[in-house]
């Protein structure tokens, strides 16, 4: 492909905020890259043949590339793989790799948002403003059951200290909390802040559990009946990183049984499917979650915590940047394979978050 060609790029599950931000991105600085054009449904193998005549495309979370969509693609003429996001689960990288595809992400776009988003859900769920804000529209100004903590000299454990992790723990620590942290990898950053310690320590100690750790076998439902029985009674437990590092069903028990004193989510590991999506007006057939949005003590958003302006101006000028890359045939730093191999430049490894 010539440098100066215009590359025909298609971009799935695009909704209206896609096309804004990644229009402004395509006008400038990017306006002679590539022809655009949005669909509205997700990536699969059934619908990956749409892409014939396309140089690449464009996919976010809940679109799945595996080793038949990505062999349909290559077929119909697809040369390259855009993620508008950090992770790459749904991604087969080693079919990609095989198949010659080009793969980037976008590995980090505001960690501060999803950090900020997590203390809205801690706070909305610890003083009940939500239930307040509801009462009041009523005219109902009761505020009985509307009783909340202070956070001020509470301990906040932080399960995986990336980006993300240590902009929490630098705005828990703002409050006047107690840090404690684990990772298999310590930041020497989160020095500053508190301390590391073992996964059981910080889950009997802390008032506070915030998962931002990246999914994998070792992690998957980290958060289990053994885990929940050792965190302390009452504890929040809040999860804006993967839906699969919790046992759904477990956590339903925790809860049910009031061990746990309350669940904040902004993943669900059932969510492809579900999130992004108007349910409205359809029966919802997970009874997990369905259970789970009868408490009162949790409080479940749609994968909605890097949905800042911030966040989508960097990842459409992040992914345009990685299709410059691909375009004009240069080394990618964001490149998660390269020709018929993993780019040993890139260490593919999950998304510290």
């Amino acid at each position: 492909m010539e440098s100066l060609q215009r590359t025909k790029l298609v971009v799935f599950s695009a909704k209206q905020y896609d096309r804004f931000y990644f229009d402004i991105a395509a006008s400038k600085p990017h306006g002679t890259l590539c022809d655009i054009e949005y669909l509205d449904f997700a990536l699969s193998s059934e619908t990956a043949s749409l892409a014939r005549g396309y140089d690449a495309v464009c996919i976010f979370v809940n679109d799945t590339l595996g080793k038949d969509t990505l062999t349909i693609l290559h077929a119909n003429g697809v040369r390259a793989i855009l993620l508008r996001c950090a992770g790459f689960n749904h991604v087969d990288l080693v079919a990609a790799g095989e198949l010659g595809l080009f793969v980037a992400h976008v590995p980090a776009y505001s960690p501060e948002a999803v950090a900020e988003f997590v203390i809205a859900l801690v706070q909305t769920l610890n003083r009940k403003t939500h239930r307040a804000f509801n009462r009041v529209r009523e005219a109902n100004f009761n505020i009985e059951g509307l009783i909340g903590k202070k956070l001020n000299g509470k301990t906040v454990g932080i399960v995986g200290v990336g980006r993300i992790g240590l902009a929490t723990a630098r705005i828990f620590s703002g409050f006047g909390c107690k840090m404690l942290a684990y990772d298999v990898y310590e930041n020497p950053d989160f020095a500053r802040y508190g301390q590391f310690v073992g996964l059981e320590r910080l889950l009997a100690e802390s008032d506070i559990v915030s998962l931002h750790c990246p999914l994998t076998d070792s992690t998957r439902h980290l958060i289990n009946p053994e885990m929940l029985s050792i965190m302390k009674p009452g504890a929040l437990l809040v999860n804006t990183s993967r839906g699969g590092l919790i046992d759904s069903t477990a956590v339903l028990g925790s809860l049910k049984s009031h061990h746990l004193g309350g669940l904040a989510l902004d993943v669900y590991e059932a969510e492809r499917g579900l999130f992004y999506k108007d349910h409205s007006g359809t029966i919802i057939d997970d009874d997990v979650l369905m259970r789970l949005l009868t408490f009162p003590n949790v409080l479940i958003c749609s994968h909605q915590g890097f949905f800042t302006e911030d966040a989508l101006t960097e990842i459409a000028n992040v992914t345009f940047a990685n299709l410059r890359d691909f375009v004009e045939r240069r080394p990618c730093p964001r490149s998660l394979v390269a020709g018929r191999q993993t780019d040993s430049s890139v260490k593919v490894e999950p998304v510290r978050l």
